[in-house]
């Protein structure tokens, strides 16, 4: 049995060890050695990376064990609980990890529609810019804007449309209707 672990170990340890150079080497975004079977955010337990880190550590503690005078069936679940300990970690950081990878660029055509608060008074005309806030996916846009009318600091507007890579044309927003009951 102690063979069995220490087999586990190596090619574990040698696997992750593989990972490693490659990455350095600017080799690993390929994931040619990946089995993609996961889809969105959930645990890819069988990655190559999850799968080494789960047999390296099982072999290490089934090993530990043995060497303390554990017997074999107390090595082999102490090796399966730390593999599938080791395994699953590593998927939960590989998921983090591509989490981070997603496009968070904002797409202003989503700021369409959107209100604004004018930052900089927009002179009007459609001539030079101004500046409003507003929030876009998420977060605290500012944005270069352009009105017909010209509008001052702290102005409510609305995105009416996307006139440039960082430009936005505003419009006054409406005061909100006071009911009038007779």
């Amino acid at each position: 049995m102690n063979t069995l672990f220490f087999v586990c170990a190596v090619a574990g340890g040698a696997l992750l060890v593989l990972q490693l150079l490659l990455g350095l080497l600017g080799l690993d975004h390929h994931h040619a050695l990946e089995v993609q079977l996961h889809a969105g955010d959930t645990l890819n337990l069988l990655s190559v990376r999850a799968i080494a880190a789960g047999l390296a550590f099982s072999g290490l503690l089934g090993m530990l064990v043995l060497a303390w005078g554990g017997g074999v069936p107390a090595a082999g679940a102490s090796a399966l609980l730390a593999g599938g300990t080791a395994a699953t970690l590593v998927a939960m950081a590989q998921r983090q990890l591509r989490r981070l990878e997603r496009d968070g660029s904002v797409r202003l055509e989503n700021a369409v529609g959107e209100a604004a608060t004018v930052y900089l008074s927009i002179p009007g005309g459609m001539g030079r810019p101004g500046k409003v806030h507003l929030a876009l996916q998420g977060r605290t846009v500012e944005l270069q804007a352009v009105s017909l009318s010209p509008l001052s600091t702290g102005a409510d507007v609305v995105v009416v449309d996307v006139v440039g890579p960082d430009t936005v044309e505003v419009t006054p927003s409406l005061p909100p209707e006071t009911s009038t009951e007779s």
